[in-house]
């Protein structure tokens, strides 16, 4: 008998205890925000927004003005966000979260002249503003393909989880974007859209993550060797007008040189060290490669926008990727190790590769990868 009353007193305060810590964690979470859609609750500097009724419900119509529509008094980090969304912009359709500023923030849009076309390898894009830069032409990989409108509804879901994000387009048993490393700067901010379009039914659901990781997911490359990862490179030097490049250029016995890491996917990004300019800027960068033996081997390199590429001081190899003009690399001018490959004659001992690399549109990067590492030794 003391046996069954002591059993039923043990299963008696296990129940207690996990329904105690199913109500502390239940309280943990924080409510559910409706986003109210008035002009009281966000910042349009640029009379850039009306708050009005379509389809009988009340919405945030953004105008084809500059700028962003952005949420008052919010700070979001971890958590799902969803809306209803007519992006009717004729270019860009675009919605920040984690938004610091115009600086810093996270973006994900609409190219909405896919509307209506479910193949376009470009349909939507995820992209980190870092320091003013939206950084769209580095990370062709986080750009796809989803199925949207721009004179119905669509339902829009994003899910952030530290450096992860999920985002959802219409059908919300089917990613339409996996991000597995966010890349901005900022972990927290508001919300905000910018291009004309109407938004209803904004919801915040803080902390409701879906299970999505906090933390990075694996980088594709990370295990390949072939990736030239550490560089040295000079300060920006800013380019004389209409001087395309000059040898007087060439580092100086007293110039400074400083490590530089490739972050994922082997990219060099210059523009998260030296930030944005409105003026054409190059740098340097260099690396000694050992090779047991004279020999040749073909490199692939992604770059950004302008390249001049020295082998022990001599001139090896010359190209752009100029966005939107005829001399443009594969994909569309953006930067991948698709962009371009040349052989580089090896000679036995030391070689100082040498790169001068040039920007005045959007991201400034390098990815550089070895056809192989046979007989070579990255110094």
């Amino acid at each position: 008998m003391k046996k069954t009353l002591i059993a039923a007193a043990l299963v008696c305060i296990s129940l207690t205890s996990f329904a105690q810590r199913k109500t502390a964690k239940a309280a943990a979470i924080p409510p559910v925000v409706n986003v109210p859609l008035s002009a009281d609750n966000w910042d349009a500097p640029g009379a850039n927004a009306e708050f009005t009724t379509h389809d009988g419900r009340p919405v945030l119509k953004v105008l084809p003005k500059p700028g962003q529509v952005v949420l008052k008094n919010t700070t979001f980090s971890d958590g799902t966000v969803e809306f209803d969304y007519i992006p009717t912009d004729q270019r860009f359709a675009s919605f920040y979260f984690r938004y610091k500023n115009s600086q810093e923030n996270e973006l994900f849009y609409f190219r909405t002249h896919r509307a209506g076309d479910s193949t376009g390898i470009e349909a939507v894009q995820y992209s980190p503003v870092i320091a003013g830069v939206n950084l769209w032409d580095l990370l062709p990989h986080y750009q796809g393909r989803a199925n949207f409108q721009n004179k119905t509804w669509n339902h829009v879901k994003l899910v952030a989880s530290g450096y992860q994000l999920r985002v959802y387009v219409n059908d919300m048993g089917r990613p339409t974007m996996e991000v597995p490393r966010m890349e901005g700067n900022v972990m927290e901010g508001s919300l905000a859209f910018e291009g004309e379009g109407i938004v209803s039914n904004l919801v915040i659901k803080p902390g409701q993550t879906e299970g999505l990781p906090a933390y990075e997911g694996p980088d594709p490359v990370a295990h390949d060797p072939r990736y030239i990862r550490k560089w040295h490179v000079t300060q920006p030097m800013t380019l004389p007008k209409y001087v395309d490049f000059s040898t007087d250029l060439v580092p100086k016995a007293e110039t400074t040189w400083e490590p530089v890491w490739a972050e994922r996917r082997g990219m060099i990004n210059l523009t998260r060290k030296y930030g944005m300019s409105k003026e054409r800027r190059v740098v340097w960068m260099k690396v000694n490669i050992n090779s047991k033996t004279d020999q040749k081997k073909k490199i692939a390199l992604g770059f950004s926008d302008d390249v001049w590429v020295f082998l022990n001081g001599r001139y090896l190899y010359v190209d752009k990727n100029t966005f939107a003009a005829p001399i443009m690399k594969e994909p569309a001018g953006r930067c991948s190790i698709e962009n371009t490959s040349f052989v580089i004659p090896f000679k036995t001992g030391k070689n100082e590769l040498t790169v001068a690399l040039a920007n005045d549109f959007y991201g400034w990067a390098l990815i550089a990868r070895l056809e192989d590492m046979d007989g070579l030794t990255l110094e």
